[in-house]
């Protein structure tokens, strides 16, 4: 965070209107301390398992059943999970989704130190992710603004890309060195470990609890207000559902990035994990310069500039020669920077734009948009891979992001967002 001082005590409120404890930066310290822990072991136990099927099946089917069952149940379930988030105590959600994860975790050790490892155990530490996650996500998300100064939300949202790129670029050497020193078993433990300190660190933080709503209606009608809420917000709307079809486009250039080493450039798996590592590298110095700018104003056009850099990207990546490896490996570098400069700002306006009332049901809706986008974006992306080939689908996803971003460029509703931002400062 800043280390002006002026700027943190300049306001008494957090951004859903709570009053500001003298140690907040302190909880937020000890939150996202676990929380980076559970997401650094996670990442590790599951590359391991990912590796324990490639070398075991060999099978690209495999492989992406493993993708689905990590990211559909997010996508099906975070809807509820955010109008329970929105009916009940977030903190306590929180804990139980950890707790879940590490008891699942911990079984799944067990039956592998007594059976075996095996695909099945793999699949299902995936499918506990992706249930846990479909809770969890939009209750964290929704918990922020009641911690936070308004003026330090981007600086906090961004905290989820900087830990994810730092877990992208370790987790999978830790997984490896765990799975072939001491078995999978280790490797699923080190996830057991990492959600227990998760849980633990939000237990011991102190969370105000939201006003207390008034009488809530059934499920389907709490998701049609949480759906209401987002409309009435055109702009927002605009958005969230370019960002979403951004996140589709995006998922298969992420799933085919090794196939276009090896395929394309004639790389081995050496170099497809320096791409992996500079992947993880770019998306770390965009979240820490997202988190110095700390911007206040213009959150809508940080997303549009993006959505240019990426689009451009992966078009001129498709066009690269196949002894260009090393300008595809530029390329996708620049590219990675700008993919850490979505998730913070939108989260952001979100939280700004939505009643806390409302906030759970509107980030699990977009939790379920994200989460439905990847996979299905991947699916259908590895089918027109196949008929176009490689090199020739980063172009045609290139161009349609480039279109999403002129999309926004030219919709007055997300212009109002920045007006509107402006004038709020």
């Amino acid at each position: 965070m800043s280390g002006d001082s002026d700027e943190i005590d300049d306001s008494n409120r957090t951004a859903s209107g709570y009053s500001l404890p003298e140690n907040w930066l302190g909880r937020i310290i000890l939150i996202w301390s676990g929380y980076a822990l559970s997401m650094f072991a996670g990442n590790a136990s599951s590359y391991a398992g990912i590796w324990y099927a490639t070398e075991t099946t060999g099978s690209p089917l495999s492989l992406a059943l493993l993708y689905v069952l990590a990211f559909l149940p997010m996508g099906l379930l975070a809807p509820f999970g955010g109008v329970l988030a929105d009916r009940l105590n977030r903190k306590a959600i929180i804990i139980t989704c950890d707790t879940f994860m590490a008891i699942s975790s911990l079984a799944l050790t067990v039956w592998i130190a007594v059976k075996g490892p095996s695909f099945t155990a793999v699949a299902l530490y995936c499918a506990a992710f992706g249930l846990m996650s479909g809770f969890r996500t939009p209750a964290f998300n929704a918990t922020m603004p009641l911690l936070v100064p308004e003026r330090h939300l981007v600086r906090i949202n961004s905290m989820d890309t900087l830990i994810s790129s730092i877990s992208m670029i370790a987790g999978p050497a830790l997984g490896i060195l765990l799975y072939t020193s001491f078995g999978l078993q280790a490797a699923i433990f080190l996830g057991c470990i990492g959600a227990t300190a998760a849980a633990v660190t939000m237990l011991l933080a102190k969370v105000p609890r939201k006003q207390e709503a008034h009488e809530y209606a059934g499920p389907l009608q709490s998701l049609q207000e949480g759906a209401v809420a987002l409309a009435s917000q055109r702009g927002l709307l605009v958005l969230t559902v370019c960002v979403s079809l951004g996140l589709m486009a995006y998922g298969p250039i992420d799933s085919l990035m090794p196939l276009m080493v090896y395929s394309h450039f004639g790389g081995d798996g050496f170099a497809a994990s320096l791409l992996a590592a500079i992947m993880g590298i770019g998306l770390l110095v965009g979240s820490l310069a997202l988190m110095v700018a700390n911007p206040q104003k213009k959150l809508a056009r940080i997303i549009i500039v993006a959505a240019f850099v990426v689009g451009l990207g992966a078009l001129v990546a498709g066009m690269i020669p196949e002894g260009g490896y090393w300008m595809f490996v530029a390329c996708i570098g620049i590219l990675a920077i700008a993919c850490a400069w979505f998730n913070a700002p939108l989260m952001t306006l979100l939280q700004k734009g939505i009643p806390d009332e409302k906030l759970g049901r509107v980030m699990g809706l977009f939790s379920a948009m994200s989460g439905l986008a990847i996979p299905a974006g991947t699916a259908l992306g590895g089918i027109v891979a196949e008929f176009t080939g490689t090199p020739m689908f980063f172009c045609i996803d290139g161009a349609f992001i480039l279109a999403l971003a002129v999309a926004l460029t030219y919709s007055k509703s997300v212009r109002q967002l920045d007006a509107e931002s402006a004038d709020h400062s």
